[in-house]
Parts: C-alpha cells; sequence; structure tokens
C-alpha cells in the first residue's frame, strides 16, 4: 500500500514539473542526480587517489608538492563530507514522509535537496576537470628555501672580528669540508657559528642551502633528521610516518644533487652522517660541513686534525666588551667604579656565560652559582632550577613555565593576571642574571645555555652529592622508564620527548612533585603506578596521542596540575576523585573524549580549565556547574549549542572566565544574529561554519551599533578567525576589539565589509567617529576565498603594527586601506597574493601609496 503511495505521489511530481520553469527540474531530476552524484564521486576519488600515488612517490624522491595540490585536495574532502550528509539526510527525510505529509513537505523537500544534489554536481564536475598544473607530471618541484636563514645577532660582536675572518677563509678554501669550532662551555662557539651562517646572506658562492641544525649532549639521530627536513620543506605527516632508515633514504636523494653547507651546534660525539642521510662532503660536491664542540677529540673524530680554537678575550678585548655592555653612565656614577670594574672584566675575560678559566665542569659551575646566588627570593631560585627540566636548548613557552610554577606553588594563590605578572616578571629577573636567554623576536620563549642548565643541575643535586634529585632524561629517545638508583630521593623528573609506551608497576617517590611525560608514546598506565606518590604535584601527560585513559585508582591527593590535552582519553578521568586540590585542568584537543560533566565541579579549587578544541562542548549542565565554581579564572571551549550561545551572557562568572572560545556550527534557522557578551578576559576566538547573519556585542542595538566603539568589549581578544560563516555580510563589531594583532576571514561566501561605515557610525557623535582608530593593534591579516568582498574599511588607516596582508580569492576587493603614511616602513611588510590579476587592477590612494608599496608584493 505504501509503496503505492509512493508511486503515486512521484507520478504528480512528474507531472507538476513538466508544467513549471527549469529550475522545478531540480525536483524532477533529483533521483537521477543522485545516481549522478554517487558515480561522479567514485571517479573524483579514484583521480584523488592516483595524484596522491604520484605525489606521494615525488616527495619520496624528495621533492614538494605544489600548494595547489593540497588546495584541491582539502576541496574533494569539503565535497566528499557534503555529499555524504546530503545523501544520508535527503533518503532519511525523504523516506520518512508519509501519506500524511501530503504532497506540499515532499516537493519542499525534493526541491531543497534537488537545489544541493545539482549544485554539488557542478562543483564536483569542476574539482574533477580542474587542471592543477598543465603537466601531471609536475605537480611536486624541488622545494623553494631561501639559502639561509638569518640568525639574530647583536649588533657589534667584540673580540671574534679576526677569528671570523680566519675561520671564514679557512671555510672557503677548496680543500676544506670539514671544519671544527672548539672551546670551553660559554666561550662564544655559537655565536661565531652564528656569524658565519650570516656571512653567507650576503655570499654569491653557489651554495644551494646553509642548514642549521642543534645536536646537544643527547645525541639521537632523528631529531637531526627531522631539523633537516623542515629546512628542506619534507615535514608533514609523510614524514612524520617513515622510519629512521627511510628518512636518511629520503634526505639522501634530496641533498645529494644539492650544494650544501651544514652547520652543527654543541655535538659531543660523532656524528654519522651515513645514518642520518648527509651526502659526505668532497671536493666534487663542494658541499661543507661546519660544527662547535667542547672537545679537540671530537674534533679529530669528525675528520679535523686542525680545528679553529675559540678562546677567552684577551683583558683589552673584556675590557672594552664589558665597557659596552655596562654603559659609560653606570661606569662613572662612582669614582670607585672603574678600577673595580675593570678588574672583574679582566678577570672573567668577558666569557659569554661564566668566568673564564681553565675548563673544570665545578669550576665553571662555581661561577655560575655566582650569578644564582644574587637570586635572593628563594622561589625565584627554585623557578630557575625548574627550567633544567626541558631538553638541552630547548625554546620554553614563558607561559608553559608559567604553569608549571603555579602547580608547584612557586607563584602563591592569586588572580590569573597577578599569578602571570609575577611569572613573566621572575622570567625577566632570570634573563637579566644572563641565567635564561630571551627569544629576541616575539619574546614568547625562553631557553637555556647548555653550560647554564649543567650548572642547574648540579645545584639542583646538592651540588653534585644527590644526583637523583632531580632526574633529567628529557629528549634522550628512551623506550622505557629509566632505572634511578633511589627513587625515594627523585623531587622532579622529567621525561619528555620520549618514546615510552607504558608505565608500569609501583615505584616508591615520596619526595616527587613533579613528573613530566608529555609527547611520548604512551599507551597504558597500570593501575598501581601513582600509588606511592603522595606528594606529586605537577603532571604532565599531554601529546601522547595513543594514551586513551587513567587508571581508576591513582590516590592524587596533593595534585595541582593535570595536562592530558591531546591524548585519546575515553572516558570522564574517574581517578581524579581524590584530588580534591587541583587547580589547572588541561583537555584540549581531547577529540574522544565525551562528558565531564558532573565531575567539574567536584574540583572545588578549580582556577584554570581547559576544553578548546575537545569533543566536549559547552551545554546547559557543564555551564551551570561552571558557574558555581567560585575560584575560577580561565575557561577555553567551544560551543556549537545555538541555547548555549544564547544564554551564555546570564552566566556572569563563566562569561568572565572565557579566555579562548569556539563557535561552530551554529546552523539553526531561527537563530539569525549572534550576540556576543562582553568579555575582557577573551583572547583567541574562531567562529566556524556557522549560519547567523550578523555578530553583534552586547549592548547593542537591534538594528544599529549605537555603543561607542571607544568603550570597547574585548579588551584583550588579540585572534579573530571567521571560516566557513557564508551568513555574514561584515564583521563590524571588531571596533570593539582594540588589541586585535591577526585577523582571518576565509570561505565566507556573502561577506561584503570588514567594517561597514554606516553602522560603525550610526548613533556615534562626530567627535567619537573622529576617535575610532581600527586595528591598531594588528599584524596580520589573511583573507581567503572571500568572493563577495568589496571592503576592509571605507578610508585609509594607520597601521603602526601591521606586517602582513594575505589575499586569495577575493576578486572584488579593489582597495586596500592604505596610502603612503598607513605604515612606518616598508621594510619586511608583505602584500601576498595568488591570482596576478588582482595585483594588476588593484586601486590605490595615489600615485606616492604604489610607488611605497610596490616592492611589498609578494606572490605565494
Amino acid at each position: 500500500m505504501g509503496g503505492a503511495i509512493s508511486t503515486a505521489t512521484d507520478f504528480v511530481v512528474e507531472k507538476l514539473c513538466s508544467c513549471f520553469c527549469l529550475e522545478v527540474h531540480h525536483i524532477c531530476r533529483l533521483d537521477k542526480n543522485l545516481e549522478t552524484l554517487v558515480e561522479d564521486m567514485r571517479k573524483l576519488e579514484a583521480r584523488r587517489d592516483d595524484v596522491l600515488r604520484f605525489v606521494k612517490r615525488e616527495e619520496d624522491r624528495g621533492l614538494q608538492r605544489l600548494s595547489g595540490v593540497d588546495v584541491w585536495l582539502k576541496a574533494i574532502g569539503n565535497i566528499e563530507k557534503e555529499a555524504r550528509e546530503t545523501l544520508v539526510a535527503c533518503t532519511s527525510e525523504l523516506q520518512g514522509l508519509s501519506l500524511c505529509d501530503g504532497c506540499s513537505r515532499k516537493l519542499v523537500a525534493r526541491f531543497r535537496f534537488g537545489k544541493e544534489v545539482f549544485s554539488m554536481l557542478e562543483d564536483v564536475k569542476e574539482l574533477t576537470g580542474r587542471k592543477l598544473t598543465e603537466d601531471i607530471n609536475a605537480l611536486a618541484v624541488p622545494p623553494v628555501r631561501r639559502v639561509v636563514r638569518e640568525r639574530n645577532l647583536e649588533q657589534n660582536i667584540v673580540g671574534q672580528e679576526t677569528l671570523l675572518e680566519s675561520a671564514w677563509s679557512r671555510l672557503m678554501d677548496e680543500g676544506t669540508k670539514v671544519m671544527g669550532l672548539y672551546g670551553m662551555g660559554g666561550v662564544g662557539k655559537t655565536t661565531l657559528l652564528d656569524q658565519i651562517n650570516n656571512k653567507f646572506c650576503g655570499a654569491n658562492d653557489g651554495v644551494d642551502i646553509v642548514l642549521w641544525v642543534v645536536v646537544s649532549k643527547v645525541k639521537r639521530n632523528e631529531k637531526i633528521q627531522d631539523e633537516i627536513a623542515e629546512k628542506l620543506g619534507l615535514e608533514g605527516e609523510l614524514w612524520k610516518q617513515k622510519t629512521e632508515v627511510q628518512k636518511a633514504s629520503s634526505l639522501r636523494t634530496c641533498m645529494k644533487n644539492k650544494r650544501f653547507v651544514l652547520l652543527l651546534d654543541d655535538i659531543w660525539s660523532k656524528v654519522e652522517l651515513k645514518d642520518i642521510g648527509v651526502p659526505v662532503p668532497t671536493r666534487e660536491n663542494k658541499c661543507k660541513i661546519v660544527f662547535t664542540t667542547r672537545s679537540r677529540e671530537v674534533c679529530v673524530h669528525m675528520g679535523d686534525t686542525n680545528p679553529v680554537e675559540v678562546s677567552c678575550l684577551d683583558t683589552d678585548k673584556a675590557w672594552e666588551l664589558f665597557k659596552e655592555k655596562v654603559g659609560e653612565n653606570t661606569l662613572g656614577s662612582h669614582r670607585g667604579i672603574p678600577e673595580l670594574a675593570r678588574k672583574v672584566a679582566g678577570k672573567c675575560h668577558w666569557h659569554s656565560m661564566f668566568l673564564g678559566r681553565p675548563y673544570h665542569p665545578k669550576t665553571q659551575y662555581k661561577n655560575g652559582a655566582m650569578h644564582y646566588d644574587s637570586l635572593k627570593e628563594k622561589h625565584v631560585k627554585s623557578c630557575f632550577l625548574y627550567c633544567s627540566l626541558f631538553p638541552e636548548d630547548f625554546e620554553i613557552r614563558k607561559d608553559t613555565l608559567i604553569k608549571y610554577w603555579i602547580g608547584e606553588g612557586f607563584i602563591e594563590n592569586q588572580s590569573s593576571e597577578n599569578a602571570f605578572d609575577e611569572g613573566y616578571s621572575i622570567i625577566s629577573s632570570l634573563v637579566r642574571a644572563c641565567l635564561l636567554l630571551e627569544e629576541p623576536v616575539d619574546k614568547v620563549e625562553v631557553k637555556m645555555h647548555d653550560v647554564v642548565r649543567e650548572m642547574a643541575l648540579w645545584v639542583a643535586s646538592d651540588l653534585g652529592e644527590h644526583e637523583g634529585r632531580y632526574t633529567v632524561k628529557a629528549g634522550a629517545g628512551l623506550r622505557e622508564i629509566p632505572e634511578v638508583e633511589s627513587w625515594v630521593s627523585v623531587r622532579k623528573m622529567s621525561l619528555m620527548y620520549n618514546e615510552i609506551k607504558e608505565l608500569s608497576g609501583s615505584p616508591c617517590c615520596p619526595e616527587l612533585t613533579t613528573l613530566l611525560l608529555r609527547e611520548n608514546k604512551l599507551i597504558t598506565i597500570s593501575s598501581e603506578f601513582f600509588r606511592r606518590m603522595p606528594r606529586l604535584l605537577v603532571l604532565d601527560l599531554s601529546r601522547n596521542t595513543s594514551f586513551n585513559g587513567l587508571p581508576d585508582k591513582m590516590s592524587l591527593v596533593a595534585l595541582r596540575y593535570l595536562n592530558l590535552s591531546g591524548t585519546r582519553i575515553k572516558r570522564r578521568p574517574v581517578g581524579l576523585q581524590e584530588s580534591r586540590m587541583l587547580i589547572y585542568l588541561d583537555l584540549e584537543f581531547t577529540k574522544s573524549l565525551d562528558n565531564v560533566s558532573g565531575m567539574i565541579s567536584k574540583f572545588s579549587r578549580l582556577r584554570r580549565l581547559g576544553l578548546l578544541r575537545s569533543k566536549m562542548k559547552l551545554d546547559m549542565s557543564l555551564l551551570e556547574e561552571l558557574q558555581l565554581l567560585k575560584y575560577l579564572q580561565v575557561v577555553t571551549i567551544g560551543i556549537n549549542s545555538c541555547l548555549v550561545a544564547e544564554k551564555l551572557s546570564n552566566y556572569d562568572r563563566v562569561v568572565k572566565c572565557i579566555k579562548k572560545l569556539d563557535y561552530s556550527d551554529l546552523r539553526d534557522e531561527s537563530f539569525r544574529v549572534l550576540t556576543l557578551p562582553t568579555m575582557d578576559n577573551l583572547c583567541d576566538l574562531r567562529i566556524e561554519e556557522c549560519g547567523m547573519t550578523e555578530i553583534k556585542t552586547e549592548g547593542a542595538a537591534t538594528s544599529s551599533y549605537n555603543r561607542s566603539p571607544t568603550c570597547p568589549s574585548f579588551l584583550n581578544l588579540s585572534t579573530v578567525l571567521i571560516i566557513d560563516c557564508n551568513g555574514l555580510k561584515d564583521l563590524t563589531w571588531l571596533l570593539f576589539a582594540p588589541k586585535l594583532t591577526y585577523l582571518r576571514v576565509s570561505s565566507s561566501t556573502q561577506m561584503e565589509y570588514i567594517i561597514t561605515q554606516e553602522k560603525a557610525t550610526n548613533g556615534v557623535t562626530e567627535k567619537e567617529a573622529g576617535s575610532i582608530v581600527p586595528f591598531a593593534s594588528l599584524k596580520y591579516f589573511n583573507l581567503d576565498s572571500v568572493p563577495m568582498l568589496k571592503s576592509i574599511y571605507w578610508s585609509s588607516l594607520h597601521f603602526p603594527c601591521l606586517k602582513g596582508i594575505r589575499v586569495r580569492d577575493c576578486p572584488n576587493l579593489r582597495k586596500l586601506p592604505l596610502d603612503s603614511k598607513s605604515v612606518a616602513t616598508v621594510e619586511g611588510f608583505v602584500i601576498e597574493f595568488t591570482e596576478s590579476y588582482w595585483k594588476e587592477t588593484i586601486e590605490w590612494e595615489d600615485e606616492a601609496t604604489k610607488l611605497r608599496f610596490q616592492a611589498s608584493w609578494k606572490r605565494y
């Protein structure tokens, strides 16, 4: 009976189709188009597989895929997902419509799906017929890299000018294939290597590429391979899947026809080039290897019997450098200072880190300890020693350090802002004391000189009396937990960046407060492992991508910091029930974790909760829980519920804590306007695959922006990503984010303006309008696939911080908000584009503006 009714309905549909215009054929041809879509998708997937096989083969030969290939593959992935979802939805909905639903509902459904399927067929046809290149055999090319990456150096390097020229002259000699630079720790070997690297920037010597790699004491071939691969453009998922032998083969293939210079910093034993995949330098290939080491014997093993010795400065040079660093004002502030300063300079010879005496570890450590002893506060000394838990030459994020310090209790309970201010102040004091080196560009990372790190570990072990107190085997290639002479005395253990798969047994660690196991290959932890760790405060298991769950019984009653981000845990960690002291819980990027509701409220002291990019999103139940946590300070989370998005502003305590926020999949037809509550703590905002037509800020009127942008709603918002939001027409609300530094808008087909003049000035006085300075902190602007975009801003703007603009597939964007005074300096400023016509059709404010930015264009 049901089949007959269905047939009759289909008959009526066919007859109706013949009476209407061509567009109604979406209804009539739906069934046939569905069959065609399935078949065309098979053809497209087959072509994709052919291209992938070819590209993989070329990448194995050391070539690099063209960026257009990735764009094409991503587009196929998107259409696959869309087609799959449409086929399921279409079948389910049409089969679910009964006679009672009537013909009208079935017609509407068939029309909607018919239109979607027709559009997808056009997209599939375009992707199948798209020419990635003129020649299918040119989908991968030799990697394009700068010959050399300039190293950051101070302008004046005192005392090494003659040595540099001598070393450079020797290196340029045709007979030199391998050159060693040796000397005691901290004497300036790395600085000399930096200078050699930078001399290649202006050298016209036919070198194809200069590769800089830090080796360090714990030498690992794969680490060296990975660093070289990154500089050759071979990194990526395919590279990660290779074995050490396969990596060596790929490097050998890629480098055999290149004239390279390989700079190896801080080697402690012979580096076997063959095992790594680096071709041996010869007179014929004109390749060269330069390395630094503390040992002359290592130089001989590497093939240099007459290495360059880097020694301490003589007295006059030391005094010259001392004066430069200290400054004439300080030296002249008291009549007794110059004489005393000369004695100090003469004694230390301005050894780049410590006093320059004949090399002996304990002597150097004691000299370094003088800097350490200058730190007056006990907690600052503890913070410094903690830095030694990271691998040698490791660049440590400042915020990561501070989170650990808070977990350990070095920084006492206080507001999040004050705690981090204190943490940054401690780091600054350690940098000033020359105990940490600050990354010079963005200043978000620090690292320890290897000599300082050795000294810190020596101090942490009670000047060598208790070697195991700080057990640090970070980045050592371990496959299992190391044997420790006496676990009883261990206070800090760092096993990060290894290959440990299992934690078993039940070690007795009554003094252990920190256990760092991030980025291993951890799969399981035995139920007894944590049983005898009563004082454990900090536990980091992050980035163990195969790890799927904590043991049910942990007994970590003192635990304050737990990081499980980037793991595959599937269920809430019930073993944490006794960890009522927990203040930091990071579950970001846990793609398999279903639900934490009901657990979070048990941690009444919780201050920081990370759930961003996890499977767990903010629902009403979790929202209620978070509102009850009176100590909560920071939350990172995602929202995919229209109800939660609408109700969020009612939960003031949660709103004040949100630091990173993702909105995704808000596609309810009734949800047309997203109203963002005032969030002073918000730093990162991502809005992806949402269907709203407008974004407003709390306090804005229904149809206009009557709230003055001089009263910002997002005082700390620095990063905004708008992706695949096809209903949005503009982003005028960004006027309320004065510290915005990075803005990306992509795949938003209806976006016409970033800031509209009508909305920005409506209800605002002329004086207020004149005081609006949008994008005053912006550094990077990325516009990708925004085809309807006409304008960023209606007039030219001053961009004091802007470093670059990237534009792709924005054919209607004819003018940038630039004039000849918009950017303070064009040196290093880049306007990146993909379509050549766009550069030719752009309109400039005047000829002076065009001339000012003509050197900034770069095609990518």
